[in-house]
């Protein structure tokens, strides 16, 4: 019986985050590309937060515009509500966090990809991968159907033999009751690809209507408004916001909980999966914060044309029962009609300690790998990872060199090198934390450090590189014009610093001296400064960081130059680490596992210890001198 054959440039499965970035990277670079999805109504869904952004998610956000993306730009045309986050820190952690209209969120997202040249949305359920001396060459689908490609992005999310579960209550679907892909793993398996099996969970959805607001925190937007992409009009963004509300969990909740653990399918053992440690739920934070009288629960509304509202922070697979009396304890709740049950997820993942940093595997030529597949968790690390390996799958087939961005480029280099490098035992979340350079990758200069790259593979365009030039060059000016205008201690500068409660000169200072100063902002300064610029709040925000901070940030600089050496010592992929004498026998385990590209990525392996980084170095450099292939 004859089967459906089609061919094509790249097949991109599933329509998620990741997805829907790396289709848009393909086809904007002239690929025939085909995105598989199990419904297109999933495309771009959000099936548990209703929201994007938020601390270090806001920089992943603004690093996928930078590069030419598309979450930043649908965010900003869909949202209710945006805040930034931690403003009383210093500007490294300031984080962009939005609260999505949901429904409209996915319907932009999919009018974009249905009106973008060279993509084909096809709904329908991918069964098998098709390679041939370790090439990929496509895709059969469940119903027989084949389309050839000469690269395949693996983006399935939480769907790969997926199960929800409540309760003594376990459905195989997929998130919100959508079907699941149950045939993908054993193909993946044959091809011998290793697997995880990891969960993740949400909380429960209310009616809007049976909620008591008066006994909640008003959680309200800021007042002005900055929107996430670089392409944006920040007068566009300035709307009408949605509220959100705060309110808590207490004692009687925590007892209830407590008294029916032995019925939550995560303590009970019904439940296989490993769940991220930092999105854990409530019965997970009952046990271990013991000490805690109550935990925050943020009710958010999933948009501005339904009353449902969710419940941030009360993640569960408790009984419906429980859920019930749980929830009805806290303040607000108390006769609140429940929606949509809380349940957990459980779904196979890989270990992406076989993707190279460009997130194609190692043992498959063409084939990548995105999103919540290799193990992370979040909307923003999964289009973080979909346009880098959207790009990489462009570049391959277009005979391009790869991108590969580093550790001090960008979050996103952060979190697929963690991804690539570390045994990840659970879903992995970005943290601010993880980021050894975080003063120099804020949100506000993601344009400064990305932009370059994505006009270089191809995603951006020449006149929003040439606006990008000019602000570069503006921001570049005014540095310098501050640090080369002298003032002195004349009767008006006194009155200015005295004003503003900054202690008196004694000799004369340039304004960017006066600006470093911690009570002093950069608008300030139009008040003694008589060729004071009316700057772009986006341009003057970036010199007045740089400034204030120039003495951390040189710091910061002069680390990522020692990174980067070591970074530039290539590992020769032929290099049989059996040869290498001296190594521990755990680093030679690891080392042949992870396979790294470089002595950086070989040093941050867990098991390598910087004697056997010693060892290695010595070996190769007798190698080079020998005559050896390592360059």
């Amino acid at each position: 019986m004859p089967f459906l054959e089609e061919w094509t440039d790249t097949v991109v499965v599933g329509a998620g985050h990741a997805g829907c970035e790396a289709a848009l990277a393909c086809a904007r670079l002239g690929l025939e590309t085909v995105v598989f999805t199990v419904s297109v109504d999933s495309i771009a869904l959000m099936p548990c937060n209703p929201s994007v952004g938020g601390s270090s998610k806001g920089h992943l956000v603004r690093e996928v515009d930078a590069l030419g993306g598309e979450m930043g730009k649908v965010i900003d045309r869909t949202f209710i509500q945006s805040r930034m986050l931690n403003v009383s820190k210093g500007p490294a952690v300031h984080s962009l966090r939005a609260q999505a209209d949901k429904a409209e969120y996915g319907r932009v997202m999919r009018k974009v990809l249905e009106s973008t040249d060279h993509l084909q949305i096809v709904q329908a359920e991918v069964a098998e991968i098709l390679t041939e001396d370790g090439h990929v060459t496509g895709v059969k689908l469940y119903s027989g159907a084949v389309y050839y490609a000469r690269a395949v992005i693996l983006c399935t999310g939480t769907y790969l033999k997926a199960r929800c579960i409540y309760g003594d209550v376990s459905m195989h679907t997929g998130p919100n009751g959508l079907q699941a892909a149950n045939y993908l793993t054993d193909s993946l398996k044959k091809l011998g690809i290793r697997m995880y099996r990891y969960k993740t969970g949400t909380p429960a959805r209310m009616d809007g209507r049976s909620i008591d607001y008066s006994k909640m925190e008003e959680q309200k937007g800021d007042e002005r408004v900055v929107p996430f992409s670089f392409t944006t009009d920040p007068e566009s963004v300035q709307i009408s916001q949605a509220s959100c509300w705060l309110t808590y969990t207490n004692e009687k909740t925590h007892e209830i909980i407590r008294n029916n653990l032995d019925r939550s399918p995560l303590f009970s053992g019904a439940i296989d999966g490993t769940g991220p440690r930092y999105c854990p739920s409530i019965e997970d934070k009952v046990v271990r914060f013991a000490e805690r009288d109550r935990h925050q629960v943020f009710i958010e509304p999933e948009g501005l044309h339904t009353n449902e509202m969710y419940v941030g922070g009360m993640s569960s697979s408790l009984p419906e029962d429980v859920q019930h009396a749980m929830y009805h304890t806290v303040p607000g709740l108390e006769h609140a009609k429940i929606v949509k049950n809380a349940y957990a997820i459980e779904y196979d993942c890989i270990d992406a300690q076989q993707l190279y940093p460009t997130l194609e595997f190692k043992k498959i030529k063409g084939l990548f790998s995105a999103g919540q597949f290799n193990g992370s968790s979040g909307y923003e690390e999964a289009a973080g990872q979909g346009i880098v390996a959207g790009i990489n799958a462009a570049m391959e087939l277009l005979g391009k060199e790869q991108i590969i961005i580093d550790r001090s480029q960008g979050y996103i280099g952060v979190l697929i090198d963690d991804l690539v490098t570390k045994e990840n035992k659970e879903p992995y979340r970005m943290m601010t934390s993880r980021s050894e350079y975080r003063l120099l990758l804020r949100q506000d200069n993601a344009d400064q450090r990305l932009t370059p790259l994505g006009y270089q593979v191809g995603l951006i365009d020449e006149e929003r590189y040439q606006k990008f030039l000019i602000k570069k060059e503006q921001i570049q000016h005014e540095r310098t014009r501050l640090e080369e205008t002298m003032v002195g201690a004349s009767a008006k500068i006194c009155a200015f610093l005295e004003r503003h409660d900054s202690a008196a000169l004694k000799t004369a200072a340039s304004l960017a001296e006066i600006l470093r100063r911690p009570e002093i902002k950069y608008e300030y300064l139009q008040e003694i400064d008589d060729d004071f610029p009316g700057l772009p709040a986006e341009v003057y925000e970036q010199v007045e960081i740089d400034i204030k901070y120039d003495g951390y940030i040189r710091r910061q600089l002069r680390q990522v130059e020692q990174f980067r050496k070591l970074e530039s010592k290539k590992i020769p992929p032929d290099l049989d680490y059996k040869d290498v004498k001296s190594l521990r026998i755990e680093a030679l385990q690891k080392l042949k596992l992870c396979k790294p590209i470089s002595i950086g990525q070989a040093s941050r392996i867990a098991g390598v210890s910087p004697a056997d980084i010693s060892v290695l170095l010595v070996y190769l450099e007798h190698r080079r001198q020998k005559g050896g292939s390592h360059s």
